[in-house]
C-alpha cells in the first residue's frame, strides 16, 4: 500500500509540474506574440486615416444592437450615448427584452417613437416581438426599439435584435456599456483590410468604468477603480485583452470576442445558428460556432482583436455580484466543452480544433481542478510532515514572481504604449494588486469557477440576477481620444 502512495504521489507531482511549466512557457510565448502584434498594430496606424473610412460611400454598414432589461434609471442617456457613434452607415437596435420597469414608456416619450409595420423575418429564434418602433423625427432616424418578450437570457434578445438588422455587420454590446465615438471604425479596420481571409468578428479592449468620469453617456476622465474588487478586475482585464488575446489573434487563434464588444459577420452568425439562449457562456459558444461552420464549409476566415481600448463597462463591485458573474463563466466553459468535445485535436478544425479548443480544455477548465487538487495535496503532505520545505518555498517563490512579472508587464506595456491613465498614481494602483491577486483574487476565481462547474454537473438553475449598477461620476464633458501612436 505504502508503495502505491508513493506511485501515486510521485506521478501527481510530475503531472504538476509538467502541467505549470507548460502553462508559463505558454504566457511567455503570448507576451512576445502580444508585443509584435501591437506593434504590427501600431506600425498600421500610423500610416491609417480613418476620415477616409468615414467618408466613404463603400464602407460596410454596421447595426449596433443592444438589449435592455429594466433599464429605465440610465436607458435615455445609454441611448445617446450610442447615436453620438462616428460612422457613414449604421443604425442603433435597443432591444426591450420584456421589462417590467418604465423603459420602453421612457423610449417612447423621449425619442417620439411610434409603433411601425415592419418586416420581421425571425432568420433566429426567440421570444415573440410584440412591436418595432421608430421614431417621427429625423434626428433619431439610426434609431429602432424593439419591443419583445422577456427571454430570461441576453442571447434571446440579442437574436431578435440580429433579426432586424439591415447590415451585413453588427456589433453586440451592453446598453449600459460605454462606446468611444470611433468605435465603428476602428472595428471595420481589420475587416476591409484582409483580403485573404474572411474576417467573421472582431474585438477590442474592455476596462471599467467604475470610478471613470462621464458625462453625457461620454467617457470624460479614466481613472483606475478606487473600489479594491474592481481594481482587480481592471488588472485581469488588461492581462487578458492586451497579452493573451492580441497574442492570439497574431496567429489567427483568437478563442472569443467579449459578449461586450465585438462585431461580427451577420451572415455567418445566421448561418451558423446564432446566439445559443441556453447556453451560460453565449460569446464564447457562438464564435465556437462561427469557426465550426467556416471550416466545414472550407471558408478561410479570422477573427482579429485591436490593443486599444473601446469599451468601458460597470464591474461588480460585491462579492455577491461579482460570485454571479464567474459561477455562470466557469458553467458556461464546461457546457462548451461538452457540446462542442468532437472538435477537440480535429484537424479538420484547424487551429480551432487543433489548438483553441486544446487550450481552453486543459488551461481554462481543467486550471481550477488541478489548482485545488494540488492545495489538498500539499495540506496532506502538511500533516502527514512531508514537504521538502526547501523546494516547497522556491517553487512558489518562483510561480508567484513569474505571475507578477507577467501581469505587470502587460500593465506597463499596455500604459507605455496607450497612455490611457494620465497619472502613474493610478497606474500604481493597478500594479499593487497583481502583488496580492495570488493571495485575495485567484482563490476566488477558483472557487467561483468550481461551483460553476458544480452547477453545470447537477443542473442546477442560476441565473445573472440583478447587477445593482452604481452609476457614474459625472463631469464636464472634455473629449476622450484614442491614441494612434
Amino acid at each position: 500500500m505504502d508503495s502505491f502512495f508513493e506511485y501515486l504521489s510521485g506521478f501527481f507531482e510530475t503531472t504538476v509540474f509538467l502541467y505549470g511549466t507548460s502553462l508559463l512557457v505558454l504566457y511567455a510565448i503570448l507576451a512576445v506574440l502580444s508585443f509584435l502584434n501591437i506593434r504590427l498594430f501600431l506600425k498600421k496606424e500610423s500610416y491609417t486615416d480613418y476620415s477616409v473610412i468615414v467618408a466613404s460611400p463603400l464602407a460596410p454598414g454596421v447595426s449596433v444592437v443592444a438589449p435592455a432589461f429594466n433599464e429605465g434609471v440610465t436607458i435615455i442617456s445609454n441611448v445617446r450615448s450610442l447615436l453620438t457613434l462616428d460612422y457613414p452607415k449604421f443604425e442603433i437596435i435597443i432591444i426591450n427584452d420584456g421589462s417590467t420597469d418604465d423603459t420602453l414608456q421612457k423610449l417612447v416619450d423621449e425619442f417620439a417613437l411610434i409603433k411601425v409595420d415592419y418586416a420581421y423575418d425571425a432568420k433566429l429564434m426567440s421570444k415573440p416581438v410584440r412591436g418595432i418602433y421608430k421614431s417621427t423625427n429625423d434626428a433619431y432616424a439610426k434609431l429602432i426599439v424593439v419591443d419583445k418578450e422577456n427571454g430570461k437570457a441576453k442571447a434571446d434578445a440579442v437574436n431578435a435584435g440580429i433579426n432586424v438588422c439591415s447590415f451585413p455587420y453588427f456589433l453586440c454590446t451592453d446598453v449600459d456599456c460605454i462606446l468611444h465615438e470611433a468605435t465603428l471604425q476602428k472595428l471595420i479596420k481589420p475587416i476591409m483590410e484582409d483580403d485573404v481571409n474572411r474576417v467573421i468578428a472582431t474585438g477590442a479592449t474592455l476596462r471599467l468604468s467604475n470610478s471613470c468620469e462621464v458625462d453625457g453617456g461620454v467617457i470624460t476622465k479614466i481613472r483606475a477603480p478606487r473600489p479594491l474588487l474592481a481594481r482587480f478586475q481592471e488588472m485581469e482585464y488588461i492581462r487578458a485583452f492586451v497579452l493573451g488575446k492580441m497574442g492570439w489573434s497574431y496567429i489567427n487563434a483568437v478563442p472569443n470576442v467579449s459578449g461586450g464588444l465585438g462585431m461580427f459577420d451577420k451572415e455567418i452568425a445566421v448561418r451558423a445558428g446564432g446566439y445559443d439562449a441556453a447556453s451560460f457562456g453565449e460569446d464564447m459558444e457562438l464564435m465556437m460556432r462561427m469557426n465550426r461552420y467556416t471550416r466545414e464549409n472550407k471558408i478561410p476566415s479570422a477573427i482579429r482583436y485591436i490593443p486599444i481600448t473601446l469599451c468601458w463597462t460597470e464591474g461588480p463591485t460585491t462579492l455577491k455580484i461579482f460570485m454571479r458573474q464567474r459561477t455562470r463563466w466557469g458553467r458556461g466553459l464546461i457546457q462548451l466543452m461538452v457540446a462542442h468535445r468532437k472538435m477537440m485535436f480535429n484537424s479538420r478544425y484547424g487551429r480551432v480544433g487543433m489548438l483553441i479548443f486544446p487550450y481552453n480544455f486543459f488551461f481554462e477548465l481543467l486550471a481550477p481542478l488541478v489548482e485545488f487538487l494540488g492545495i489538498l495535496y500539499y495540506l496532506y503532505l502538511i500533516f502527514f510532515g512531508n514537504v521538502n520545505w526547501p523546494y516547497a518555498i522556491i517553487l512558489l517563490v518562483f510561480v508567484y514572481t513569474y505571475s507578477v512579472m507577467i501581469s505587470t508587464l502587460a500593465v506597463l506595456w499596455d500604459q507605455l504604449t496607450f497612455q490611457y491613465y494620465k497619472t502613474w498614481g493610478d497606474v500604481v494602483r493597478i500594479c499593487a494588486m497583481v502583488f496580492i491577486e495570488m493571495l485575495i483574487y485567484h482563490p476566488l476565481i477558483v472557487i467561483f469557477a468550481l461551483r460553476g462547474y458544480l452547477f453545470f454537473l447537477t443542473n442546477r438553475k442560476h441565473s445573472w440576477g440583478n447587477m445593482q449598477r452604481q452609476g457614474f461620476k459625472q463631469a464636464q464633458p472634455t473629449k476622450v481620444t484614442t491614441p494612434t501612436t
